[in-house]
C-alpha cells in the first residue's frame, strides 16, 4: 500500500505540474519582467521637451497697469489770465473812427466813492457808433444810473463779458439774445448816466466771468492794451 500512495503523488504532481505550466504558456506576460529604460547612446538624440520659441513661456500674471483717472473739469472753470493773454485776444476798438494812439490808459483813475475806473473811456462825438468789440451775444440791455444806457455782451467762448456805457441809444435791431458779429453796430456814443451832460465817451470793460448769468460779476482787465496795437 505504501508504493501505491507514492505512485498516486508522482501522478498528481506530475499533473498539477503540467497543469501549471500550461497556463503560464497562454500568458507569457507573467513569465515577462518589465524592461528597464535604455539610455541614449551618445549618437542618439534626446527629443526636445522645451516650448516651441514661437509660444512664450508665461511664469506670472503680466503687471497690472493703473490708468488715471480723468479729471472732469467745470464748464465754469476759466484758466487765470497769462502773460500772452493780450496777444490771443483779437478786439477792434469798439468806436467807429478812433485809432489806437487816440486811447488813454483810464483803468486804474479814481472814481467817485472812492472806486476804481476799471474801465477805459474811449472819447467820441455824440452818436458816432459803437461797434461790436469781437464776436459774441448780447446777454443784457440795461439802463442804469452809473452807466446810463448799456450793453451786456458775451463773448464767443462763453468766458469774457463786455461792457458799453453812456449810449445815447441802441442799434434798430439790437436785442438780447443776438448774436454780435466783430465790427457790427450795436448803438451809437451818449452821455447817459453819470457822465456829465456834454461829456461824450464810450465807457468799456472787460471781465473775466465765472457765470455768464451773473453778468456784472467777474474779475476786470485792462482793455487798455488789448486795443492799443
Amino acid at each position: 500500500m505504501g508504493n501505491r500512495a507514492q505512485v498516486c503523488l508522482i501522478i498528481v504532481a506530475t499533473i498539477l505540474t503540467g497543469a501549471l505550466l500550461w497556463k503560464l504558456q497562454q500568458r507569457p506576460e507573467l513569465t515577462s519582467a518589465k524592461s528597464p529604460p535604455v539610455a541614449p547612446t551618445e549618437n542618439q538624440t534626446q527629443p526636445n521637451l522645451s516650448p516651441s520659441p514661437s509660444v512664450p513661456l508665461v511664469t506670472q500674471d503680466p503687471p497690472r497697469v493703473d490708468l488715471p483717472t480723468p479729471r472732469e473739469t467745470p464748464e465754469s472753470s476759466i484758466p487765470p489770465v497769462s502773460n500772452n493773454f493780450v496777444g490771443t485776444l483779437r478786439l477792434i476798438i469798439p468806436v467807429a473812427g478812433v485809432r489806437p494812439d487816440e486811447l488813454l490808459d483810464t483803468f486804474a483813475d479814481s472814481r467817485s466813492e472812492g472806486r476804481i475806473h476799471d474801465a477805459i473811456d474811449i472819447p467820441a462825438a455824440a452818436g458816432t457808433p459803437v461797434l461790436a468789440t469781437a464776436d459774441g451775444e448780447v446777454l443784457k440791455l440795461f439802463h442804469s444810473d452809473l452807466g446810463g444806457i448799456t450793453i451786456y455782451q458775451l463773448s464767443a467762448d462763453k468766458k469774457l463779458i463786455f461792457y458799453y456805457a453812456h449810449l445815447q441809444r441802441y442799434a434798430d435791431d439790437l436785442a438780447e439774445g443776438i448774436s454780435v458779429r466783430q465790427g457790427d453796430v450795436i448803438g451809437y456814443v451818449g452821455d447817459t448816466g453819470n457822465a456829465g451832460p456834454g461829456n461824450y465817451h464810450l465807457h468799456f470793460s472787460i471781465s473775466i466771468t465765472t457765470d455768464p448769468k451773473r453778468y456784472w460779476e467777474g474779475t476786470n482787465i485792462n482793455p487798455y492794451p488789448l486795443l492799443h496795437r
